[in-house]
């Protein structure tokens, strides 16, 4: 198949998407694209919090669909998105001429914002007065400027990119995402575009390096003095991404540390080096040069600082303040990972590192337990027929970026087909899809309304403490209450714009969230709980649900339209504690019908122990089916190994030993099994140098 076949497939594929995502959420198509979009850069590093807001008027030169970031809390870059979709099955291109006129309108937009008479002249539920507003508020924190084009589009060979230019002072950057530019990144497999840093064009040049490892060494470490002025124009280009991707970022100088921090970098800088204790660093690639001053490093691919974001956001704010940066330099330890070993390797390297402020959360990718355990419960539990249908269907978790795509590609169109009926687009959803849907029943629902990096950061911190502390309650009911929660959370989408106080483009993703969250909160006021089970197998909600979802949209737009003073912009507005105690605090006459339908709290307590025990006796016999296809001599190995090391306590040796003499008659306890291979987790992070090689549905 030719590159141009393959591009017109995933151009199908990407339309019926952008078409099943309009119908699901009642929404039109263009926002749909948006919300496409969103998904995947939001994933890719590539915007941070995408924020809907359309304005278009009639009269035409002037349009934005959309803002990424607020400058007060994004070093004080303002991002604006336009977007520009066409409906035709075949691919289409985009010319120079169409990128400088769709870009026209989004800067005429631009310059619109700041004029006081423009958004005077808007209704203040408009998107574009909210988006107007925080432009003018924001405009002296406001830094430098990005301008984003989304198209479904193919950009002609002939465009030539757009140079960076000046907006009132400050410097405005263009990007365009076409269909080809989204394609090469999906069908990578990557979950964003690499990422390359060249020393060469960075104001350092070509960066000096010791290298901390022998000739026959399998781990390649080098240890380097980076420049802080390249270690912040990195930063420049590629923000976030240079972080672990699900993981808090440390942005604000508030903790002890980074006020010190601030403090070295203002007052004394050349002595930055020795009083930081600088960054640990992983990339995939690197090129060396050996010259007469010893070994320099040319270019890294995929640089992932894996600890030190206080120092590296640090050395950045600095930058933006213009503080002179040519005395300080960082301390690097960097180690160079091969692709298909950094799922395991990084996330050991950011535990283990010795860093002001360990990152937190590093590990939480998507190869940690539990989502392989959700995609496992995704794959095999089948769903009831919906209404007027005889198929029975399941739910497709996508734990890593393009898992559903690369399943399709691979089959015979009967095989699609088939595929397809399986798993409907309609029933697929994402990691951070996942951590929308549960965090909406949390009493940090707000964290939805601040994008979905920073929701499934505050998601992950709450489930991987749950599961460390218990993983059973992780099992075939909590999933299928999950799923529910979607199915609520869908419904909701659909019921919002059906209101009549709602204007299309009205801040429908912040209205559903804390309408979900309001049910949320008062059923659990009531001494209730919602009946998910009900949900999955109806595989709909009720229409007595449906009422008490439209008594809720009317409750939280009340809330939303009426910001507490200093917030005039609803979306900042939704993105407060505030705002959701306003939300909590409105007294609503929930429909008779929908509180006849919950369920009493005793009776869901013993539903979750019964459904903990299954899932506890599921977990001993994976656990034991694992330690017997590793096989007696592994875990002799590993036995050996833990003698000469003097590694492990005597209990730990001794149900090592027990793996090591097992026979087809005589294998260790499912309870041993679970201890094993909790064991051989500990054992791996202090240099074990076995593995195990089979993985079972828990820790695969």
């Amino acid at each position: 198949m030719s590159n141009d076949e393959r591009l017109q497939d995933f151009h199908t594929e990407f339309l019926q998407d952008i078409v099943t995502t309009a119908d699901s959420e009642e929404i039109y198509t263009e926002e749909a694209l948006f919300e496409v979009y969103s998904r995947i850069l939001s994933d890719a590093g590539e915007f941070d919090e995408p924020i809907y807001a359309h304005y278009k008027p009639s009269s035409g030169g002037i349009r934005v669909d959309g803002y990424c970031g607020n400058p007060m809390e994004n070093h004080g870059t303002l991002g604006l998105i336009v977007v520009d979709l066409c409906m035709e099955p075949e691919v289409t291109t985009i010319t120079n001429t169409d990128i400088s006129s769709i870009f026209k309108r989004l800067s005429n937009f631009l310059k619109k914002a700041l004029l006081p008479s423009f958004k005077d002249g808007l209704e203040e539920t408009d998107p574009g007065y909210g988006l107007a507003d925080l432009i003018q508020a924001n405009w002296e924190r406001t830094k430098k400027i990005k301008l984003f084009l989304i198209t479904n589009r193919s950009m002609s060979s002939r465009v030539e990119g757009r140079a960076t230019e000046e907006f009132d002072g400050r410097p405005l950057s263009y990007s365009v995402w076409d269909l080809s530019r989204v394609y090469k990144l999906i069908s990578s497999g990557r979950e964003r575009e690499k990422l390359t840093v060249d020393f060469r064009v960075l104001p350092g040049g070509p960066l000096r390096a010791l290298k901390a490892f022998g000739d026959d060494a399998s781990d390649r470490v080098f240890l380097a003095a980076l420049p802080g002025i390249d270690l912040a124009l990195i930063y420049d280009r590629w923000g976030n991404r240079l972080l672990e991707q699900n993981v808090r970022m440390f942005l604000q100088a508030r903790s002890s540390v980074n006020r010190g921090i601030k403090n070295t970098l203002e007052s004394e800088p050349e002595h930055f080096f020795s009083f930081n204790n600088g960054i640990t660093a992983t990339a995939e690639r690197i090129e060396t040069e050996d010259t007469p001053d010893g070994t320099v490093i040319n270019v890294l691919d995929n640089l992932q600082i894996v600890n030190g974001g206080q120092t590296t956001a640090s050395i950045y704010s600095a930058y933006m303040r213009k503080s002179p940066l040519d005395r300080v330099f960082v301390q690097m330890k960097l180690s160079i990972v091969k692709p298909e070993e950094a799922i395991d390797l990084v996330p050991r390297i950011s535990e283990c590192a010795n860093s002001q402020n360990k990152v937190s959360a590093a590990d939480f990718s998507s190869n940690h337990p539990y989502h392989v355990r959700m995609e496992s419960f995704s794959r095999r539990i089948y769903a009831r027929p919906k209404e007027g249908s005889f198929i029975h269907s399941k739910w497709y978790y996508e734990r890593a970026r393009g898992q559903y795509r690369d399943e399709l590609a691979h089959l015979t169109p009967s095989g699609k087909k088939k595929f397809a009926d399986d798993y409907p687009k309609a029933q697929t959803f994402t990691k951070t899809d996942l951590a929308k849907y549960l965090m909406c029943w949390t009493d940090k629902v707000y964290y939805v309304n601040r994008g979905a990096q920073k929701n499934f950061a505050e998601f992950t911190e709450g489930i991987t403490a749950q599961w460390d502390k218990d993983d059973k309650v992780f099992s075939e009911y909590y999933f299928k209450c999950l799923v529910a929660k979607k199915i609520i959370f869908d419904a909701a989408q659909r019921t919002v714009p059906t209101r009549e106080w709602y204007e299309s483009g009205g801040y429908r993703s912040q209205h559903v969230t804390f309408v979900v969250g309001k049910i949320a909160h008062d059923v659990q006021k009531m001494g209730k709980v919602v009946d998910f089970l009900s949900i999955w197998n109806a595989q709909k909600v009720s229409d007595a649900f449906i009422r008490a979802l439209e008594q809720s949209a009317d409750c939280v737009h009340a809330v939303l339209m009426s910001p507490d003073t200093g917030y005039r912009n609803i979306s900042e507005w939704a993105k407060q504690p505030g705002c959701w105690e306003r939300v909590k605090m409105t007294e609503v006459d929930w429909d008779p019908a929908f509180v006849a339908e919950l369920k009493d709290e005793a009776a869901e307590k013993e539903t979750l122990e019964e459904a903990a025990q299954d899932q506890k006796m599921l977990n001993g016999i994976e656990a034991q089916e694992i330690v017997w296809l590793e096989g007696a001599e592994f875990w002799n190995d590993v036995y050996n190994w833990m003698i000469r090391q003097g590694e492990g306590s005597d209990k730990d040796r001794g149900i090592v030993h027990t793996a090591a003499s097992m026979t087809s008659r005589k294998i260790p306890s499912e309870k041993q099994c679970i201890y094993l291979l909790n064991l051989m987790k500990k054992l791996r992070t202090i240099g074990c140098p076995y593995k195990l090689k089979h993985r079972s549905r828990r820790d695969t």
